[in-house]
């Protein structure tokens, strides 16, 4: 009852080519083949520039309770919306 047989998997084949059409099903391949492809390399990309940028950058400085320039003025800007 939980498995298919082979011959249901061939009905669900038959019935999906003549609702798609091979050609249509043809490109849905190509294109999931190139999306996945692209994802690998933009994975390959990501993960060597951000390994190159964190060995490259200046440490981070630390964070204390008084601002590094508390000798400069604050400015308070108010936010507007367009009309």
């Amino acid at each position: 009852m939980g498995s298919f047989s082979i011959w249901h998997w061939l009905i669900v084949l038959l019935v999906v080519v003549m609702i798609f059409g091979t050609k249509k099903l043809r490109n849905m391949g190509s294109d999931l083949g190139g999306a996945v492809k692209g994802f690998k390399d933009g994975m390959k990309e990501g993960g060597s520039s951000a390994d190159a940028s964190a060995a490259s950058s200046a440490p981070a400085q630390q964070v204390t309770g008084q601002p590094a320039n508390s000798d400069k003025p604050t400015i308070d800007v108010e936010a507007r919306q367009k009309s």
